[in-house]
């Protein structure tokens, strides 16, 4: 996760065959890595700014602009060839920075999460609000449609204001996500 916010514009060095993509903080597209993306497959440099950013731009990128300050990057490499030739290429090309140090890149830390068990699934409860008003209240008001936006206000979630719901509405919800959860379970295993 790319957080334009605190670290302003980021680098994302990616070598030939790695594939991946840049998704907003609402899992939207924004730009692919790769044979589908700006480098046709032969890596480079990409840039990644954030939202309205009017600095200066440098030669010698490929320009991603974001919509939001958090930015999803995916990337992966073939291991047709293996998975330590894939490692060692990843350790040796992969470099992800912000554009105020690239003067000084820092070694990357890599971190092996095969065989490990995490949840990437948000959370199937009250939370998973709490969840959405933080992104809301982090991102640019840009980041939704009005039509999204007038949904989440009428459950009480408004950029700039306090997510304070009433018992009587937090049990709603709890119902609310609790339906939606088993609803999506059934229709994804029918």
């Amino acid at each position: 996760v790319l957080d334009l916010k605190a670290n302003g514009p980021m680098v994302v060095e990616a070598p030939p065959g790695l594939l991946g993509g840049f998704n907003s903080a609402w899992f939207e597209y924004i730009s692919d890595i790769g044979v589908f993306g700006p480098d046709k497959g032969e890596g480079g440099k990409f840039l990644v700014l954030p939202p309205g950013y009017d600095g200066k731009v440098p030669s010698g990128y490929f320009v991603v602009k974001s919509p939001t300050y958090k930015v999803w990057s995916f990337m992966r490499l073939s291991i047709a060839d293996g998975v330590e030739k894939a490692v060692q290429l990843a350790k040796e090309k992969v470099k992800v920075y912000p554009l105020s140090i690239a003067n000084n890149i820092p070694v990357m830390n890599f971190v092996n999460a095969s065989n490990k068990i995490f949840n990437t699934v948000h959370h199937n409860d009250y939370t998973f609000y709490e969840q959405i008003n933080e992104t809301i209240q982090e991102e640019p008001l840009e980041m939704l449609d009005p039509q999204t936006r007038g949904l989440f206000a009428s459950i009480g979630i408004e950029k700039g204001k306090p997510f304070a719901p009433d018992e009587k509405k937090k049990k709603i919800l709890t119902d609310a996500v609790a339906i939606g959860n088993a609803t999506i379970r059934s229709i994804m295993w029918y």
